[in-house]
This record gives C-alpha cells, structure tokens and sequence, in this order.
C-alpha cells in the first residue's frame, strides 16, 4: 500500500513538472511571436504565462516538499505544502482574470486591431502545448494538482477564444469577438477557483473534514461493548487525503490490548487515517460521563 502511495505522489511530481516546462517554454514561444505579429496582447499574454510559470514552480516545489516524512518540526509531516500550492497558484489564477476581464471590458468599448493569422498560428500551438497539461493532470489526486490542471486549461481556453476570435476577425473583421469570449472564459476560471479555495479553507481552519460525522463516529465508538462513554473528540483533516482524530473513551474496566486496534480499524473504515485514543477509567476527573 506505501508503494502505491508514493507511485503516486511521484506521478503527480512528474505532471506539474511537465507542466511547468510545457508553460515555460510556450512563454518564450508567446515572446518571440508577439514581437514577430507585433502584437500587444499576445505579448500581454506572454507576461501573464510567465507569471503561470512562476505559480507552476512553486506548485511543483511544495508538491514534492509535501512527500518528506514528519520530524520533530513538522510532527505531522509536509502534507500541507501540497495545499500551499494550491494557494498560490489560486490566488495568480485569481488576478489573472480579473486582468483579463479589465482589459476585455475595456477592448469592449475600444476594439483592437491585431493581426490575426499570427494570433490563429500561435493559438494552435498554444492549445497543443497546454492540452498535452490538461491530459496529464485531468484525473488529478491533490488539490494542488487540480489547480495546476485548471490553471493549464484556463490557458488553453484562452487560446481556443484567441484561435475562433482570430479566424472571426480575419474574415469579418467583427473585433468584439474576442473581449466577448475573453470575459467568459475569465468568469468560467473565477468559478473553478472559488470552488477550489472552498475546499482549501476548511481544512486550513482545522474544519471536521466533509463527508465525516463527527456524532455518527462517536455513536459507533460508544456502541463498543466495554466502552461507556466518548468525549473529547475531535476530528480535522491534514490535506484533502489524511483525516486525524483524537479523543478521550471511558471504559468499564481495564482495556484489553485488542480494543485499541479495534477502535482504530473501525475509524479507518470511516476515513480516519490517523487517530490517537486516550483511555479513561470511570472516576478519572476527565470524564464528562459516568457509567451507571
């Protein structure tokens, strides 16, 4: 099962890694276009997929970072570096569009002319190199690598809106097709974003973790035979993979070494991945709840 854990968390290693590069090197591709076009947006753009490159890094490190085992620093391991990531790349994917529907409101009431067969070339590469992203990382684990993922489509979205909106003007000359486009696709990103930091938050604020009952745990826990009370406990997640539980269990007599075992498969078939069990007698001065 370890093995599996880490093939795992390499293979995420190695899609950020790879996404990072793919978006680096399409950066220089945006910068070498845009001077050739001699457009601004596409040189606007570059700037901003370098920014992307900068958040992909960082996601990349923190990814790798969130593997090293607990130590006397960190006695719960790196796990949350996984999610730190995922913030950063957040909050860059959250200026990004509002950057993006600044400048499409603004293209709305004073279009723009480009020259768009350089803008329809460089969208197809930009939708092949980026797309090749969104393949790797759409079945991602972590959040960290989902955001990645909707960072790299946020991307090829905007160049799949470059590529119509070229082919639009370079035919009609209708310009407002692309500020049109641009505003949707921002929007759509905002949307993935917010929901992503939804998932984030609570897990930051040590929030019981979704999906878990924390009264439906201690009414199993209670049902135990031996066991007469539950108090004391508490349930928060590490990252979106690894919940933790603690509590204190009063119990009728001596606990036999088997009941410590038994208490903790039954709260990993919960989804409780770490737990810590503290035994009480039924006079200790802890116990809310006597046995009668």
């Amino acid at each position: 099962m370890a093995h599996n854990h880490n093939h795992g968390h390499e293979y995420s290693d190695g899609n950020i890694g790879m996404a990072f590069f793919l978006n680096f090197s399409f950066t220089i591709i945006e910068i070498i276009g845009g001077i050739f076009t001699n457009s601004i947006a596409i040189m606007s753009d570059a700037v901003h997929d370098f920014g992307d490159s900068l958040s992909l890094a960082l996601a990349w490190f923190f990814q790798k970072k969130s593997k090293k085992s607990g130590n006397s620093k960190y006695t719960y391991g790196y796990r949350r570096y996984s999610l730190m990531g995922a913030v950063i790349t957040s909050i860059v994917l959250f200026i990004g569009s509002i950057y993006i529907l600044s400048e499409a409101t603004e293209r709305l009431f004073s279009p723009q002319e480009t020259n768009a067969a350089g803008m329809f070339v460089l969208a197809i590469l930009g939708i092949v190199a980026n797309g090749i992203g969104v393949l790797k990382t759409r079945k991602a684990s972590s959040i960290n690598e989902k955001m990645v993922s909707l960072h790299l489509l946020e991307d090829v979205l905007g160049w799949a809106a470059v590529l119509v909106g070229s082919a639009v003007m370079y035919f009609t000359g209708f310009t407002m097709i692309d500020p049109i486009l641009s505003v949707g696709i921002a929007v759509f990103i905002l949307w993935g974003v917010v929901k992503n930091i939804k998932q984030i938050i609570p897990i930051f604020l040590q929030c019981t973790p979704a999906g878990i009952d924390k009264e439906h745990i201690a009414e199993i826990l209670g049902n135990i035979e031996s066991v007469c009370d539950v108090h004391d406990l508490h349930i928060w997640a590490l990252d979106e993979k690894n919940n933790v539980l603690t509590t204190h269990i009063v119990t009728k007599q001596i606990p036999s070494n088997g009941l410590k075992a038994k208490l903790r498969s039954i709260l990993e078939n919960e989804g409780i991945q770490h737990s810590t069990i503290e035994f009480e007698t039924p006079n200790e001065l802890c116990s809310f709840t006597k046995c009668v």
